[in-house]
């Protein structure tokens, strides 16, 4: 269904990503956005400013658009390269306007999402936002964790696609400021509407600003197919 599955399936290992191109049809896209357009802005999961649009909890919050996000060619990926075991247990969905100013820097995703706030021992420290509880787990998970970003807008380096260092997913928790980009360049993640960027979370990654006046919009999906112990639970095990 999706070629050269096994040089995806190396390259996420090597490299920490891999990008699918096709995904997604047109239409496909369309439906989605469409869907988006007409959840219920007024939920506290919606953040709206001039840089960001940005709705937490997407798959909950509009549920409408399951079945058009989960599409076969989806889950297949998700079952070959992933597991068959592996759900959904975070989601985000982000516009970055054509002018925005908003950029990330460099960076590892090191906290999960979860319903409360209970004490366990290797998990901290804790945040939350706009009700949300995020936690840095043991390494151990992070290391299990896979990323989908499905891109809904063409994406490229003048519009803020993600840039990462390839292989740093493999040097556990590192700080950026002892990144040498001249050992190791960073790789411009150029990604055409309708495809999906695979990603580990410990794979060091950033944003630019945008400088081409065309928007990003971003559906972002974390998959485990761990249980969280001592009474701990994902924020979102649809």
């Amino acid at each position: 269904m999706i070629p050269n599955i096994e040089t995806h399936r190396q390259q996420l290992a090597t490299q920490g990503y891999t990008v699918v191109e096709d995904l997604f049809s047109g239409g496909e896209v369309q439906t989605i956005l469409r869907l988006i357009s007409q959840a219920d802005m007024r939920q506290a999961v919606f953040r709206k400013t001039a840089d960001l649009f940005a709705i937490r909890q997407f798959l909950q919050s509009v549920p409408d658009v399951r079945p058009a996000v989960f599409t076969p060619a989806l889950m297949y990926l998700i079952h070959t390269l992933f597991g068959e075991d592996y759900v959904p247990v975070k989601s985000i969905y982000f516009d970055k306007p054509g002018q925005s100013n908003w950029f990330v820097a460099w960076h590892q995703d090191l906290t999960i999402s979860v319903r409360e706030k209970i004490p366990v021992e290797g998990f901290g420290p804790w945040t939350v936002k706009q009700n949300q509880y995020a936690v840095q787990p043991p390494l151990s998970l992070l290391e299990n964790i896979y990323t989908i970003r499905l891109h809904l807008d063409d994406t490229d380096a003048l519009n803020g696609a993600l840039k990462v260092i390839p292989g740093t997913h493999l040097q556990g928790i590192v700080r950026p400021d002892t990144l040498s980009l001249q050992e190791t360049p960073e790789v411009s993640c150029s990604v055409k509407s309708g495809g999906v960027m695979i990603m580990r979370p410990l794979l060091m990654h950033a944003s630019s600003r945008s400088a081409s006046g065309s928007n990003r919009r971003v559906v972002h999906i974390e998959f485990s197919d761990r249980s969280l112990p001592g009474g701990l639970s994902w924020s979102e095990n649809i």
